[in-house]
Protein backbone atom coordinates (compact mmCIF):
# COMPACT_ATOMS: atom_id res chain seq x y z
CA UNK A 1 0.00 0.00 0.00
CA UNK A 2 0.75 3.55 -0.36
CA UNK A 3 1.27 5.01 3.27
CA UNK A 4 4.44 4.48 3.99
CA UNK A 5 6.79 6.62 2.23
CA UNK A 6 9.57 8.77 3.64
CA UNK A 7 8.44 11.98 5.34
CA UNK A 8 11.11 12.72 7.81
CA UNK A 9 14.75 13.07 8.41
CA UNK A 10 16.80 10.00 8.94
CA UNK A 11 17.91 11.97 12.34
CA UNK A 12 14.35 12.56 13.32
CA UNK A 13 13.08 8.54 12.35
CA UNK A 14 15.89 7.28 14.26
CA UNK A 15 14.57 9.43 17.44
CA UNK A 16 10.97 8.73 16.90
CA UNK A 17 11.95 4.62 16.48
CA UNK A 18 13.94 4.99 19.48
CA UNK A 19 11.32 6.89 21.15
CA UNK A 20 9.14 3.76 20.71
CA UNK A 21 10.88 1.09 21.64
CA UNK A 22 9.84 0.02 24.72
CA UNK A 23 6.26 0.20 23.24
CA UNK A 24 7.49 -1.88 20.47
CA UNK A 25 9.07 -4.66 21.83
CA UNK A 26 6.37 -5.12 24.38
CA UNK A 27 3.87 -5.40 21.69
CA UNK A 28 5.30 -7.45 19.86
CA UNK A 29 6.39 -9.98 22.47
CA UNK A 30 2.84 -9.97 23.03
CA UNK A 31 2.10 -10.44 19.57
CA UNK A 32 4.11 -13.25 19.02
CA UNK A 33 2.51 -15.31 22.39
CA UNK A 34 -1.18 -14.49 20.13
CA UNK A 35 -0.06 -16.56 17.16
CA UNK A 36 2.05 -18.89 18.50
CA UNK A 37 1.29 -22.39 17.30
CA UNK A 38 -0.92 -20.48 14.48
CA UNK A 39 -0.60 -20.52 10.38
CA UNK A 40 -3.52 -18.64 9.47
CA UNK A 41 -5.52 -16.00 11.29
CA UNK A 42 -8.75 -17.68 12.48
CA UNK A 43 -10.81 -16.15 15.38
CA UNK A 44 -8.85 -17.89 18.20
CA UNK A 45 -6.08 -15.08 16.85
CA UNK A 46 -8.46 -12.34 16.19
CA UNK A 47 -9.84 -13.04 19.87
CA UNK A 48 -6.01 -12.82 21.40
CA UNK A 49 -4.93 -10.22 18.88
CA UNK A 50 -7.70 -7.90 20.30
CA UNK A 51 -6.51 -8.67 23.85
CA UNK A 52 -2.97 -7.62 22.53
CA UNK A 53 -3.99 -4.17 21.50
CA UNK A 54 -6.09 -3.65 24.26
CA UNK A 55 -3.79 -4.05 26.62
CA UNK A 56 -1.49 -2.03 24.51
CA UNK A 57 -3.90 0.92 25.47
CA UNK A 58 -5.26 1.93 21.57
CA UNK A 59 -8.54 1.61 23.78
CA UNK A 60 -11.19 -0.79 23.36
CA UNK A 61 -13.11 1.30 20.50
CA UNK A 62 -10.22 1.59 18.48
CA UNK A 63 -9.36 -2.25 19.14
CA UNK A 64 -12.78 -2.99 17.65
CA UNK A 65 -12.32 -0.91 14.75
CA UNK A 66 -9.30 -2.81 13.99
CA UNK A 67 -10.06 -6.11 14.16
CA UNK A 68 -13.34 -5.38 11.82
CA UNK A 69 -10.86 -3.99 9.30
CA UNK A 70 -8.81 -7.51 9.83
CA UNK A 71 -12.16 -9.31 9.69
CA UNK A 72 -13.27 -8.09 6.87
CA UNK A 73 -9.91 -8.92 4.93
CA UNK A 74 -10.03 -12.52 6.31
CA UNK A 75 -12.74 -12.61 4.78
CA UNK A 76 -12.41 -11.26 1.94
CA UNK A 77 -8.60 -12.85 0.91
CA UNK A 78 -10.09 -16.09 1.90
CA UNK A 79 -6.78 -17.27 3.87
CA UNK A 80 -4.44 -14.97 5.82
CA UNK A 81 -1.51 -16.32 7.06
CA UNK A 82 -0.02 -15.18 10.45
CA UNK A 83 3.09 -14.03 9.01
CA UNK A 84 1.53 -11.42 7.23
CA UNK A 85 -0.40 -10.47 10.14
CA UNK A 86 1.82 -7.78 10.91
CA UNK A 87 1.90 -5.87 7.85
CA UNK A 88 -1.92 -5.81 7.55
CA UNK A 89 -1.83 -4.64 11.57
CA UNK A 90 0.31 -1.43 9.99
CA UNK A 91 -1.81 -1.49 6.54
CA UNK A 92 -5.27 -0.79 8.44
CA UNK A 93 -4.21 1.08 11.60
CA UNK A 94 -2.55 3.48 8.71
CA UNK A 95 -5.46 3.36 6.77
CA UNK A 96 -8.14 3.66 9.87
CA UNK A 97 -5.44 6.61 11.29
CA UNK A 98 -5.84 7.89 7.29
CA UNK A 99 -9.57 8.40 7.34
CA UNK A 100 -8.86 11.51 10.05
CA UNK A 101 -7.73 14.87 8.30
CA UNK A 102 -5.25 15.16 11.04
CA UNK A 103 -1.24 14.05 11.93
CA UNK A 104 -0.12 15.02 8.80
CA UNK A 105 2.28 17.12 9.77
CA UNK A 106 6.21 17.15 9.00
CA UNK A 107 7.50 20.40 10.87
CA UNK A 108 6.69 23.09 13.38
CA UNK A 109 4.90 25.87 12.24
CA UNK A 110 1.69 28.23 12.85
CA UNK A 111 -1.16 28.94 10.60
CA UNK A 112 -0.54 32.18 8.18
CA UNK A 113 -3.21 35.01 9.56
CA UNK A 114 -3.17 35.46 12.88
CA UNK A 115 -0.37 37.38 14.49
CA UNK A 116 0.27 37.03 16.77
CA UNK A 117 -0.81 33.11 17.57
CA UNK A 118 -1.63 32.28 20.55
CA UNK A 119 -1.31 29.36 22.31
CA UNK A 120 -2.90 28.74 26.13
CA UNK A 121 -1.27 25.04 27.40
CA UNK A 122 -3.86 23.14 29.53
CA UNK A 123 -2.81 19.51 31.50
CA UNK A 124 -2.96 18.50 35.11
CA UNK A 125 0.73 18.87 36.77
CA UNK A 126 3.39 16.33 35.98
CA UNK A 127 2.10 15.64 32.81
CA UNK A 128 5.35 17.64 31.50
CA UNK A 129 3.26 20.74 30.35
CA UNK A 130 6.10 23.37 31.12
CA UNK A 131 8.81 20.99 29.82
CA UNK A 132 6.49 20.69 26.05
CA UNK A 133 5.72 24.55 26.28
CA UNK A 134 9.89 25.27 26.03
CA UNK A 135 10.36 22.37 23.55
CA UNK A 136 7.75 24.40 21.72
CA UNK A 137 9.47 27.90 21.86
CA UNK A 138 13.07 26.32 20.71
CA UNK A 139 11.32 24.40 18.04
CA UNK A 140 9.39 27.63 16.88
CA UNK A 141 12.31 30.50 17.36
CA UNK A 142 14.63 27.74 14.72
CA UNK A 143 12.05 28.77 12.60
CA UNK A 144 13.05 31.95 12.59
CA UNK A 145 9.99 33.13 14.86
CA UNK A 146 9.80 35.48 17.89
CA UNK A 147 8.06 33.85 20.96
CA UNK A 148 7.20 35.49 23.76
CA UNK A 149 5.92 32.79 26.99
CA UNK A 150 3.74 34.10 29.81
CA UNK A 151 3.73 32.28 33.52
CA UNK A 152 0.21 31.72 34.14
CA UNK A 153 0.46 28.51 36.77
CA UNK A 154 0.47 30.95 39.30
CA UNK A 155 -0.32 28.70 42.03
CA UNK A 156 2.68 26.68 42.48
CA UNK A 157 6.08 28.99 42.36
CA UNK A 158 8.17 25.74 40.95
CA UNK A 159 5.63 26.42 37.71
CA UNK A 160 7.08 29.97 37.83
CA UNK A 161 10.56 29.15 37.95
CA UNK A 162 11.03 25.72 36.00
CA UNK A 163 9.55 28.02 33.10
CA UNK A 164 11.68 30.83 33.24
CA UNK A 165 14.41 27.88 33.54
CA UNK A 166 13.43 27.10 29.79
CA UNK A 167 13.07 30.52 28.69
CA UNK A 168 16.83 31.41 29.96
CA UNK A 169 17.47 27.94 28.03
CA UNK A 170 15.58 28.64 24.56
CA UNK A 171 16.45 32.01 25.45
CA UNK A 172 13.30 33.86 24.44
CA UNK A 173 11.58 36.72 26.96
CA UNK A 174 9.11 35.94 29.92
CA UNK A 175 6.18 37.69 31.37
CA UNK A 176 5.86 36.15 35.34
CA UNK A 177 4.73 37.40 38.27
CA UNK A 178 3.89 36.57 41.88
CA UNK A 179 2.91 33.02 42.89
CA UNK A 180 -0.69 33.71 43.76
CA UNK A 181 -1.28 36.90 41.25
CA UNK A 182 -4.20 36.40 39.41
CA UNK A 183 -3.75 34.33 35.77
CA UNK A 184 -5.52 36.35 33.63
CA UNK A 185 -3.80 39.31 34.51
CA UNK A 186 -0.48 37.54 33.81
CA UNK A 187 -2.12 36.66 30.78
CA UNK A 188 -2.73 39.86 29.75
CA UNK A 189 0.53 41.52 30.52
CA UNK A 190 2.35 38.12 28.14
CA UNK A 191 -0.11 39.43 25.40
CA UNK A 192 0.29 42.83 25.47
CA UNK A 193 4.09 42.35 25.95
CA UNK A 194 4.53 40.17 22.93
CA UNK A 195 2.21 42.68 20.52
CA UNK A 196 4.48 45.26 21.51
CA UNK A 197 7.43 43.01 20.95
CA UNK A 198 5.92 41.89 17.61
CA UNK A 199 5.65 38.21 18.53
CA UNK A 200 4.61 35.71 16.20
CA UNK A 201 3.73 33.55 18.85
CA UNK A 202 2.62 33.81 22.53
CA UNK A 203 2.35 30.64 24.20
CA UNK A 204 0.62 31.15 27.91
CA UNK A 205 1.22 28.46 30.63
CA UNK A 206 -1.77 27.29 33.14
CA UNK A 207 -2.43 26.03 36.28
CA UNK A 208 -2.84 22.63 36.01
CA UNK A 209 -5.60 21.44 38.68
CA UNK A 210 -8.48 19.13 37.98
CA UNK A 211 -10.22 18.30 41.60
CA UNK A 212 -12.69 20.77 40.82
CA UNK A 213 -14.07 20.94 36.60
CA UNK A 214 -16.61 24.15 37.68
CA UNK A 215 -13.03 26.35 39.21
CA UNK A 216 -10.84 25.55 36.45
CA UNK A 217 -13.78 26.22 33.37
CA UNK A 218 -14.59 29.91 35.22
CA UNK A 219 -10.36 30.20 35.60
CA UNK A 220 -9.45 29.54 32.15
CA UNK A 221 -12.63 31.28 30.62
CA UNK A 222 -11.61 34.74 32.95
CA UNK A 223 -8.44 33.85 31.18
CA UNK A 224 -9.31 33.69 27.39
CA UNK A 225 -11.81 36.46 27.93
CA UNK A 226 -9.25 38.60 29.52
CA UNK A 227 -6.75 38.00 26.35
CA UNK A 228 -9.13 39.08 24.09
CA UNK A 229 -8.86 42.38 25.06
CA UNK A 230 -5.82 42.72 23.67
CA UNK A 231 -6.00 39.92 20.83
CA UNK A 232 -9.66 39.66 19.83
CA UNK A 233 -9.67 36.15 18.59
CA UNK A 234 -7.03 34.74 20.88
CA UNK A 235 -6.42 31.67 22.30
CA UNK A 236 -5.77 30.46 18.72
CA UNK A 237 -5.10 27.03 19.71
CA UNK A 238 -5.53 25.45 23.36
CA UNK A 239 -3.18 22.39 23.51
CA UNK A 240 -3.48 20.06 26.32
CA UNK A 241 -0.80 17.90 27.45
CA UNK A 242 -1.11 14.16 28.38
CA UNK A 243 1.00 11.91 29.83
CA UNK A 244 1.47 8.99 27.71
CA UNK A 245 3.23 6.60 29.94
CA UNK A 246 -0.50 6.99 31.72
CA UNK A 247 -2.26 4.76 29.12
CA UNK A 248 -5.74 5.06 29.76
CA UNK A 249 -5.99 7.76 32.35
CA UNK A 250 -4.86 10.17 29.39
CA UNK A 251 -8.46 9.01 27.69
CA UNK A 252 -9.49 10.02 31.05
CA UNK A 253 -7.91 13.20 30.96
CA UNK A 254 -8.97 14.24 27.59
CA UNK A 255 -12.52 13.67 28.49
CA UNK A 256 -12.51 15.70 31.78
CA UNK A 257 -10.30 18.52 29.86
CA UNK A 258 -12.73 18.69 27.11
CA UNK A 259 -15.56 18.84 29.49
CA UNK A 260 -14.05 22.14 30.99
CA UNK A 261 -12.88 23.69 28.30
CA UNK A 262 -12.91 23.94 24.73
CA UNK A 263 -9.33 21.60 23.57
CA UNK A 264 -8.32 22.37 20.16
CA UNK A 265 -5.26 20.21 19.85
CA UNK A 266 -3.17 17.60 22.03
CA UNK A 267 0.26 16.93 23.12
CA UNK A 268 1.47 13.80 24.08
CA UNK A 269 4.94 13.12 26.61
CA UNK A 270 6.79 10.41 27.72
CA UNK A 271 6.27 8.06 25.17
CA UNK A 272 10.14 7.01 25.36
CA UNK A 273 9.57 5.75 29.09
CA UNK A 274 6.80 3.59 28.54
CA UNK A 275 5.25 0.85 26.56
CA UNK A 276 1.94 2.39 26.51
CA UNK A 277 2.48 4.33 23.01
CA UNK A 278 -0.50 2.63 21.68
CA UNK A 279 -2.80 5.49 23.49
CA UNK A 280 -1.28 7.63 20.46
CA UNK A 281 -3.14 5.56 18.19
CA UNK A 282 -6.33 5.45 20.44
CA UNK A 283 -6.88 8.85 20.97
CA UNK A 284 -6.02 9.72 17.62
CA UNK A 285 -8.87 7.82 16.32
CA UNK A 286 -11.37 8.63 19.12
CA UNK A 287 -10.81 12.30 19.45
CA UNK A 288 -12.06 14.71 17.38
CA UNK A 289 -9.05 17.08 18.42
CA UNK A 290 -6.03 16.32 16.11
CA UNK A 291 -2.86 14.96 18.37
CA UNK A 292 -0.20 17.54 17.20
CA UNK A 293 3.32 16.69 18.73
CA UNK A 294 4.85 13.85 20.50
CA UNK A 295 7.08 13.74 23.27
CA UNK A 296 9.72 10.86 22.49
CA UNK A 297 12.86 11.45 24.67
CA UNK A 298 14.24 14.25 27.22
CA UNK A 299 16.88 16.59 24.77
CA UNK A 300 15.12 19.84 23.53
CA UNK A 301 15.00 18.34 19.98
CA UNK A 302 12.96 15.24 21.40
CA UNK A 303 9.39 16.94 21.28
CA UNK A 304 8.33 15.54 16.96
CA UNK A 305 4.74 16.76 15.57
CA UNK A 306 2.77 13.96 14.98
CA UNK A 307 2.93 12.38 12.03
CA UNK A 308 0.75 9.47 11.30
CA UNK A 309 2.43 7.66 8.72
CA UNK A 310 5.92 7.87 10.45
CA UNK A 311 4.39 6.97 13.73
CA UNK A 312 2.49 3.55 12.67
CA UNK A 313 5.72 2.77 10.58
CA UNK A 314 8.06 2.94 13.36
CA UNK A 315 5.53 1.14 15.74
CA UNK A 316 5.40 -1.77 13.28
CA UNK A 317 9.12 -1.69 12.39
Amino acid sequence: MSFFKKIFSKEKKETLDKGLEKTKTSFFDKMSKAVAGKSKVDDDVLDNLEEVLVTSDVGVKTTLKVITRIEERVSRDKYVGTDELNQILREEIAGLLSETNVGNATEFEIPKGNKPHVIMVVGVNGVGKTTTIGKLAYQFKKQGLNVVLGAADTFRAAAIDQLQVWADRVDVPIVKQQMGSDPASVAFDALESGVNQNADVIIIDTAGRLHNKVNLMNELTKVKRVMQKVVVDAPHDVLLVLDGSTGQNAFEQAKQFTAATEVTSLAVTKLDGTAKGGVVIGISDQFQIPVKYIGVGEDIEDLQVFNKVEFVDSFFK
